[in-house]
């Protein structure tokens, strides 16, 4: 179960990254790290879901 914390952090980091990186607009890494939280945010969720069975 340890993974899918580490995963929700570093979705919650890539997510912090894009909000910084949509303040000093700098939108296309911005838009990177939205996917990047994105992809990670899933990954933690579809594990969990599927161990809590």
């Amino acid at each position: 179960m340890r993974h899918v914390y580490i995963r929700g952090i570093l979705a919650l980091i890539w997510l912090a990254a894009a909000v910084v990186s949509g303040v000093s607009a700098n939108l296309e890494w911005a838009g990177l790290y939205v996917l990047m939280g994105a992809a990670f945010g899933y990954s933690a969720y579809a594990t969990w879901k599927k161990r809590e069975k």
